[in-house]
């Protein structure tokens, strides 16, 4: 169960990843974040986001053009 939960369906790069990154500022270390997505962009645009932060891509998945990312903040 995700901490937060993050609803960026139908914006476009870089608005998920920002959105993201805004997110996890506000939450405490351990904390999971759950992204939802239409835009297909995201998957190397978070997965980059977390290499660059350090925080942990816990999983990823996609279904009816809905794309999903759990993120957990280091």
């Amino acid at each position: 169960m995700a901490t937060q939960t993050l609803d960026t369906k139908g914006l476009n790069c870089p608005m998920p990843v920002l959105k993201t990154k805004k997110a996890l500022k506000g939450l405490s270390a351990g904390d999971t974040l759950e992204v939802e997505s239409t835009d297909p962009g995201s998957i190397k645009d978070l997965e980059s986001l977390c290499r660059s932060t350090g925080n942990e891509m816990v999983e990823s998945s996609e279904a009816d053009g809905i794309y999903k990312y759990l993120i957990k903040k280091s």
